[in-house]
Order: structure tokens, then C-alpha cells, then sequence
């Protein structure tokens, strides 16, 4: 007779091998989420396109076509507890691409994605309103963790600063060298902009899972958030347009039908499903070391197959940091999570009953 350890130990390696081909899933559709970056990068840069008006257009086809997907109008009403706090998530969401697209033109892809990584400040913020006094200490070093990688981000540890063969191949032939230099010498003060964005990001999730309580119900509200968020930047669009120059508008690209294609459809809603997947099957919230980790691996992909100025020791120093300090800020939530996972075990029930962490990390 198989004693209740060990049978505990074959159903997790079953679930491990049952979650594999999610995890390979969770991993491309990572990769073509940043491939989007990449291509919305390398977009605005050749053409000097408004970063406002570039997203307003990529999210108004995604949001009608989450809105035939999900139907919010169908099914159980939604009340209005509901839809206002949804909508209020809808500005926040809007105010998040306005504010991550300006960090993305100005501090380059990497540092962009990587800050998003920064909503891990709220699992500080937890501990010291709702956590215990004696995990605080663990919480504060990994804030100060992630403040140092993000630190070494700016100072340009992931780029090489003195390749100059490197930089000839770039794939944005028409930017100068200037630009190679303007990156390399960002503070601190810069890095603000993509670091508040993914504060903002971590914040749109805690309020989307606060109010949706069920996985169909949380797909609906999010087609109802994504229609706010557009509605929201509607007129901002309007008047960057109207205000603005841009010289390179009437520039053909041959890649730009790929930069509005790619971004709405993989950097915004099959990143949604995507994550989804995550959260609900595999449990793995976005600010995480694992999603951190495939996160990285696809980004060093990107750097070089688009011969970037890129740094790989630098890089990894600044993700291991970054990691480390999401790793302490969530230690408390972390460890009531495996607390749940485990004694679900023991009763038999599998790990799709987990539950997940009040806020997000």
C-alpha cells in the first residue's frame, strides 16, 4: 500500500507533465508578445509615427474583436459593481499605454519590457499594510534589489557601450549613432517613465481580479475594460494628431502592416489569453522569477536576431537582480500559495484548485 507521500509525489509529477504543453504555449505566446515590442520599436523609430496615436489604432481592432469574442451584452447581466470598476480600469489601462509606449521610444525595448516587472512594488506595499512585521525586512531588500537592477538597466549594463562594428548592423540603418549614446547615458530620472507604466500594469490586474471572481466573468469585463481604454484614448489620439508633425507619416514601410498586425493581435490579446492560461492552470502571476525567466530567454532571442546593442553578461547580472527581488517582495505571498498547494495534496485534490494570492506580484 503506497503511503500518502508518495502518492502525493506521482500526482505532482503528473501535473508537471500535464502542464508542460502549457508551459511551452505560455512561452511562445511570450515570444510573440515581445516580437511585437520589438517591431513597434523598431516601427516608431524609422517613421517618427506618434507613439499615442500608433496604440489608439492597434487597440481599436482589438477591442472589437474582444467584444465579438466575449459578448458581455450575453449571459447574466453584469452589475454595476462590475462594469464601474471596469471602466475605471479602462482609464487606467489607457493611461498605462500611453505612459509604457513613451518609455518604450525613449529607454528601448529591453528596458522597457523589463520595468513592466516593477508591479512586484505592490507585494512591498502589502507587507507593510497588511503583511507581517517579520517578513518585512525581506520585502524591503527585494525592493532594494529591483531598485539596483533597474539602476543598472539605466546606466546601460545590458548594451555594449564600446562596440562601435555592432552598432553598424543595426536594423534601424537611418538612426545615428546619437541615439546609441542617448541610450547608453539614461538615468534614473528616465527610467521612471517604464517603471511607473508596470506599476500601473500590476494595478490593472489587481483591480480586474479584485471584480471578477470567475474565469468566463473576468474574460468579459476585460472585453468591457479593453473598449474603455480605447474610448479613453480616443481624444488624446485625436489631439497628438491634430498638435503634432510627424515628418516620417508619409513614409512606406514595408514592415509597418506587420507592426499594427503584430501588435494588436499577440501584444494584445493573445497576451490576455495567454496569462490567463498562466494564472488559472500553472499558477504563475506576471510579475514572477519564472515568468521573469522566459521573459529573458525571448528577449535575448529579439536582441540578436535584430543585432541590437546588446550585452549579454550585463543583461543576465540585471535579470538575476531583478529576480531576486521579486523573489523577496512575494516571499509572504509565495508561501501561503505552497502552504494552499500542499495541504490540497494531502486531501487529493489537484493543484487546479489553488488559489491565488489576494494581490498580484
Amino acid at each position: 500500500m503506497m503511503s500518502p507521500r508518495q502518492v502525493s509525489e506521482d500526482r505532482g509529477g503528473s501535473s508537471q507533465f500535464r502542464h508542460t504543453p502549457l508551459q511551452i504555449i505560455h512561452f511562445i505566446g511570450n515570444f510573440m508578445r515581445i516580437w511585437s515590442v520589438y517591431s513597434m520599436y523598431r516601427y516608431l523609430n524609422q517613421t517618427g509615427a506618434p507613439v499615442i496615436l500608433f496604440l489608439f489604432c492597434c487597440l481599436v481592432p482589438a477591442s472589437i474583436l474582444f467584444l465579438i469574442l466575449q459578448k458581455p451584452w450575453k449571459g447574466r447581466p453584469l452589475s454595476n459593481q462590475q462594469v464601474v470598476p471596469s471602466i475605471i480600469n479602462g482609464g487606467i489601462t489607457a493611461l498605462y499605454f500611453i505612459i509604457w509606449g513613451k518609455g518604450l521610444k525613449s529607454c528601448g525595448p529591453v528596458r522597457a519590457i523589463l520595468a513592466e516587472y516593477s508591479g512586484a512594488v505592490l507585494g512591498v506595499l502589502s507587507a507593510v499594510l497588511y503583511g507581517r512585521k517579520g517578513h518585512l525586512w525581506k520585502k524591503v531588500g527585494g525592493l532594494i534589489a529591483m531598485l539596483a537592477a533597474f539602476y543598472l538597466l539605466a546606466q546601460g549594463w545590458a548594451m555594449h557601450c564600446c562596440d562601435c562594428e555592432l552598432n553598424l548592423d543595426l536594423p534601424l540603418k537611418d538612426s545615428p549613432d546619437d541615439e546609441v549614446q542617448t541610450e547608453q547615458v539614461l538615468g534614473m530620472t528616465e527610467m521612471v517613465v517604464p517603471i511607473f507604466a508596470g506599476i500601473l500594469s500590476a494595478l490593472r490586474r489587481v483591480i480586474a481580479r479584485r471584480v471578477s471572481l470567475k474565469n468566463q466573468l473576468k474574460r468579459r469585463l476585460h472585453a468591457v475594460t479593453l473598449a474603455s481604454a480605447t474610448c479613453f484614448l480616443f481624444p488624446v489620439a485625436m489631439w497628438n494628431m491634430i498638435i503634432g508633425s510627424p515628418s516620417g507619416s508619409s513614409v512606406e514601410l514595408p514592415f509597418s502592416t506587420w507592426a499594427f498586425f503584430s501588435t494588436s493581435f499577440f501584444g494584445v490579446i493573445l497576451i490576455f489569453y495567454v496569462d490567463s492560461i498562466a494564472e488559472e492552470r500553472l499558477h504563475m502571476v506576471f510579475s514572477s522569477p519564472r515568468h521573469l525567466l522566459a521573459a529573458g530567454g525571448c528577449i535575448i532571442v529579439m536582441e540578436i536576431v535584430y543585432k541590437m546593442d546588446f550585452s549579454l553578461p550585463g543583461f543576465l547580472i540585471c535579470c538575476l537582480l531583478l529576480g531576486f527581488g521579486i523573489y523577496e517582495a512575494t516571499s509572504l505571498e509565495r508561501t501561503r500559495k505552497d502552504s494552499f498547494q500542499n495541504s490540497d495534496l494531502s486531501n487529493g485534490v489537484l493543484g487546479d484548485q489553488i488559489q491565488m494570492s489576494s494581490l498580484p506580484t
